[in-house]
């Protein structure tokens, strides 16, 4: 039977999910004067955000939908990423090979390039160039069958978990609290603010809050059912992206491939001295727990065998993550991947819901909740700026299951 532990704990922002997004807003806040309390189920990065495609990019394939803003501000955030934290953050090559039969031509992914080059500010991580043929053999037995072209950018590659773990130290460093194994019940509105009711040690807390923030990401219209009065909310999707890791590690940096059944983007890179194949599209009713079907699994590999006849197609593990998306009669590969704050205000929101966001663009997520806080929260004395603040160096956590797996 459960306990009930009386004296709440009194904090400014409360903030509920130890993902990405969540540590993020944690740190922003923390870092702008703020008392931050952390409150998550599991352990941080337990879900989406060890299971993602481990870039920090900013999404060469968004220019197609014309994401321009998203591409613009991820570009931005990518060069913050490379300074605070290049430990963790580093730019390699990708190579993007155009075959007879592709949707997108030399002449599309050349313009593409181009574009990408414009908003990145043409720097020289937004350089790009056509590789010879000579070249085409040094490419990890890259098929050369029916191949047209093969362009070369720069992105970046990142361990999301480790990235979510720094984030999280940094935010702990600045003052703010983590509590994990925490999972909120309740969040109640009052004269006063909120007030949450979590389990924590087979006991009953409660915690008292001028602000609430759900970073919960999978789990957030669920945590949003749990609310009085109940907050606005959207709609939304859940679409898992399954990984597979195939043995031996590619060696000239990553693929970005064409899969020839339906013509999304598939990445092909090393990672951990294995090779990592992802990422499908798939629905998904339930945050729990998401498994890749086996029609997942073999879509990559044919993606995978498609580009590197000569790989070997042993799967040595596994792994799904999910996004959260609005909701869309038509293609996931359609929907915006912009975030969206819904809060309980207009003007002076108490409490905000985050929905969707990418690895990339955790900061300027976190700097908007803040900025949308501010009014509810009043004047503090700012630590630091999360612009230039240096993520910290950690140990290598293990993993749980396998390397894409929760750590």
């Amino acid at each position: 039977m459960l306990g009930i532990m009386g004296n709440a704990s009194v904090t400014d922002v409360a903030v509920i999910g130890a993902g990405i997004q969540g540590v993020g807003v944690a740190q922003a806040l923390a870092a702008a004067g703020y008392h931050v309390q952390i409150l998550e189920k599991d352990h941080p990065a337990a879900g989406t955000s060890s299971r993602s495609s481990k870039l920090i990019h900013g999404g060469l394939r968004y220019l197609e939908t014309m994401q321009l803003r998203l591409v613009r501000a991820s570009l931005r955030e990518r060069a913050i990423l490379l300074k605070i934290a290049p430990h963790l953050v580093q730019l390699v090559p990708f190579h993007i090979p155009v075959y007879r039969g592709m949707r997108r031509g030399p002449t599309t992914i050349r313009a593409g390039l181009s574009l990408y080059a414009l908003l990145g500010g043409f720097g020289k991580s937004a350089r790009f160039r056509k590789l010879g043929r000579s070249e085409w053999s040094q490419l990890d037995g890259l098929s050369t069958e029916g191949l047209r072209a093969v362009f070369q950018y720069w992105d970046g590659q990142t361990d999301d978990a480790q990235l979510c773990r720094a984030v999280l130290a940094s935010a702990c460093e600045l003052g703010a609290q983590a509590k994990l194994g925490a999972e909120v019940l309740s969040a109640e509105a009052d004269s006063h603010g909120w007030i949450l009711r979590y389990q924590h040690e087979q006991k009953i807390q409660e915690l008292r809050a001028t602000t609430v923030v759900n970073a919960a990401g999978p789990f957030v219209a669920q945590v949003v059912d749990h609310i009085t009065p109940k907050p606005p909310h959207h709609s939304i999707d859940l679409v898992g992206g399954t990984h597979i890791e195939l043995p031996d590690a590619l060696k000239k940096g990553i693929y970005y491939t064409e899969a020839r059944t339906d013509g999304r983007a598939v990445f092909i890179m090393p990672w951990k001295g294995r090779t990592l194949v992802g990422t499908t599209e798939q629905p998904c009713s339930q945050p729990e727990n998401p498994e890749p079907t086996q029609r997942e699994i073999e879509y990559l590999l044919d993606v995978y065998s498609q580009h590197f006849p000569h790989g070997r197609c042993e799967v040595l593990d596994a792994w799904a993550g999910l996004r959260v998306l609005p909701r869309t009669q038509g293609s996931a590969f359609r929907a915006s991947r912009e975030v969206t704050l819904l809060g309980n205000h207009p003007r002076k929101p108490t409490l905000l819901s985050i929905y969707g966001g990418k690895l990339t663009g955790y900061r300027e997520t976190a700097a908007k909740v803040e900025a949308r806080l501010r009014p509810a929260l009043g004047a503090a004395e700012r630590k630091a700026d999360t612009r230039t603040l240096r993520l910290p160096a950690l140990p290598l956590a293990s993993t749980e299951a396998g390397t894409g797996g929760a750590a």
